[in-house]
């Protein structure tokens, strides 16, 4: 990777004396579903600032159609789900964090139902738990049949207003974490910028980062605009650890309309009975895997994208006519009205899908607490690695993860509030124009996105990746060089760091595992059985072994 990746601290020159000051206890940005329970668990002792990059509701979380995996049911067990959640990690989980997560996951639910969540419900009264892929057990909550993640955002949403300890700064971008020094040392909050107040100060003495994932840096891609990855990108400038920047698990079915932008199609679907075929009707996921349309997600995504490159079948359709359309109505209505907009009817028609990128694995490394390796600096949900989804994320962790780990940040940070650090500091960013040729931005956005899909994507090679690191290392010569003073331009730069990432660990692990999957070495190695931790300055991770027992004292 160029050494210009690692030259840069901060996006922007500035003097943080002469820009507005604003001071709190905690700052949390991102507001899906790990940000507004970190906000909730830190008002709990502090006073919290709650960053959102665009709207309050939009994120990751909102556009969840997937629910929240949980033991409740009688016929379920915690070490069903935690041997689920190994199962799909390939070899790459810890398994102690496994454990307490799964194991706190029943409270934090109850938390959800007691601030008014409204999950699905059978005739009875009793919660309606659904099946996903991966899942052995039926565990999956919901609410509005597919619409679980607007209806968590919004329950979280309404408490975070409620709170009086906890503002709100809405279209509020940050642009960089604030440190004493340039590589790990204490984090004391963020650079902001609102289109109406402009560059601010953020001081605080603790920070969570909960800004999400980067689906935005490849093409195919389920995530909303606001995901690409500035809350990873600026943790690496600020010296954090960042860790297993190869895995990005692709999700096999997303709606498939040339020319009309990529929409989910649930996983729940398949879970409710839906098969998958080719364009002559035939089920090729029977002969995949013992669980068919129901293996892990990996596997499925890997078997739709032979069928498409096969040459014969370059069709992949879910079959879900056999469940009747007023039963898909009902089960899925959110699914049910995007259908309807291409004029497809699944009670009668097949649904084209295809895979595309959709939850980062990889991210921010994090301890059981939240703290990552800047003091000062936590993080939680899918900006982090926290050796939850290993190799390959099951179906419906993502929001349990956010939900115990989000609560856990927030109340561990008030070790770092009552250390009550001295604020604001002097802090000067000085940087020089370049008197490089600049390119399109636009172009360069573009060609990274594809560049990525089609290299860094579902099938990867040694030859492939290192092409890929070459183009990252051009491109960042005539752009990370540039001082630009709007969102894309930050976004871009974002987007460069993490592709550089992703492909620079994608290309040192030399095996195939999970959602890693390299064709020219298409066998795991227990050589790779290892967390790939990065830092800035370092040419090679530090390997960090897998824990594979609950440790006792």
């Amino acid at each position: 990777m160029h050494e210009i990746f690692d030259e840069r601290r901060y996006l922007i020159p500035f003097r943080s004396a002469l820009l507005p000051q604003i001071f709190t206890d905690v700052l949390v940005v991102g507001s899906g579903v790990a940000g507004l329970r970190a906000a909730l668990a830190a008002a709990e002792h502090s006073d919290v600032i709650l960053l959102a990059k665009a709207a309050l509701d939009q994120s990751n979380t909102a556009w969840a159609q997937g629910g929240i995996a949980v033991v409740l049911g009688e016929d379920d067990s915690i070490d069903a789900h935690v041997n689920n959640t190994l199962d799909a990690g390939a070899g790459l989980c810890d398994q102690p964090v496994v454990q307490h997560i799964i194991s706190e996951g029943p409270q934090r639910v109850r938390e959800l139902i007691d601030l008014g969540m409204p999950f699905d419900r059978t005739p009875d009264g009793k919660l309606a738990m659904g099946r996903e892929g991966g899942q052995t057990a039926h565990r999956i909550l919901h609410a509005d049949g597919d619409a679980t993640g607007m209806a968590l955002a919004h329950t979280l949403i309404e408490a975070v207003h409620k709170h009086e300890r906890i503002r709100v700064f809405d279209q509020c971008f940050a642009l960089d974490l604030l440190t004493a020094g340039d590589n790990g040392g204490r984090c004391y909050g963020a650079i902001t910028h609102h289109p109406r107040y402009g560059l601010q100060m953020i001081w605080a003495k603790a920070t969570i980062l909960t800004s999400g994932g980067c689906g935005q840096v490849y093409r195919e891609t389920t995530n909303p605009q606001v995901a690409t990855g500035d809350g990873i990108a600026m943790a690496y400038r600020a010296g954090a650890r960042l860790a297993d920047m190869e895995f990005m698990q692709f999700h096999p079915t997303v709606l498939y309309i040339a020319g009309a932008n990529r929409s989910l199609i649930s996983e729940a679907v398949r879970g409710e009975g839906a098969y998958l075929v080719d364009k002559t009707g035939q089920r090729f996921m029977v002969g995949e895997h013992e669980l068919a349309e129901l293996a892990p997600r990996d596997i499925v995504a890997r078997a739709i994208h032979r069928q498409l490159g096969s040459g014969v079948n370059n069709s992949v359709y879910l079959d879900a006519r056999h469940l009747g359309r007023e039963h898909f109505a009902e089960r899925f209505p959110s699914i049910m009205e995007l259908l309807k907009k291409f004029d497809i009817d699944p009670g009668e028609q097949l649904i084209p899908i295809r895979p595309a990128a959709h939850y980062m694995i990889g991210g921010v490394w994090v301890d059981p607490a939240g703290r990552t390796s800047v003091p000062g600096l936590y993080a939680a949900g899918e900006v982090t690695c926290t050796g939850l989804h290993g190799a390959n994320r099951l179906a419906s962790n993502s929001l349990l993860e956010g939900l115990v780990c989000g609560a856990e940040a927030g109340a561990a940070c008030a070790d770092d509030v009552a250390q009550s650090p001295s604020l604001p500091l002097r802090i000067v960013s000085d940087i020089r124009p370049s008197d490089r040729s600049a390119l399109d931005l636009a172009d360069v956005l573009s060609t990274l996105r594809s560049v990525m899909w089609r290299h860094v994507g579902i099938n990867r090679t040694g030859t492939q990746l290192q092409d890929v690191a070459d183009m990252f290392d051009f491109w960042a010569r005539y752009t990370l060089d540039k001082i630009f003073d709007d969102r894309e331009g930050w976004q871009t730069q974002n987007l460069l760091l993490i592709g550089a990432l992703m492909s620079r660990a994608a290309l040192w692990r030399t095996e195939s595992r999970g959602a890693h999957h390299r064709i020219d070495c298409p066998e795991p190695s227990d050589d790779f059985r290892t967390h790939a931790v990065w830092q800035r300055g370092s040419t090679t991770p530090e390997l960090r072994p897998v824990r594979d027992a609950v440790q006792t004292s």
